[in-house]
């Protein structure tokens, strides 16, 4: 079984409107409280290109 965290920007009660994530041996893994079922597996080039385009680094 995985342990999800749940990341700290989605505050402190325990509604389902935030982003969850767990680690394997080999990759990191991404879903929404509220769509447990639908995991992300982005490779790391992915993920680096998705973060640095939700802090604007990424637009010209």
């Amino acid at each position: 079984m995985k342990h999800w965290q749940k990341s700290s920007f989605s505050g402190g009660d325990d509604g389902n409107a935030c982003v969850e994530i767990a680690t394997t041996p080999s990759t990191l893994l991404l879903r929404e409280s509220d769509e447990p079922d639908t995991v992300l597996a982005p490779s790391p080039r992915a993920l680096s290109s998705l973060l640095a385009h939700l802090k604007g680094e990424g637009q010209a």
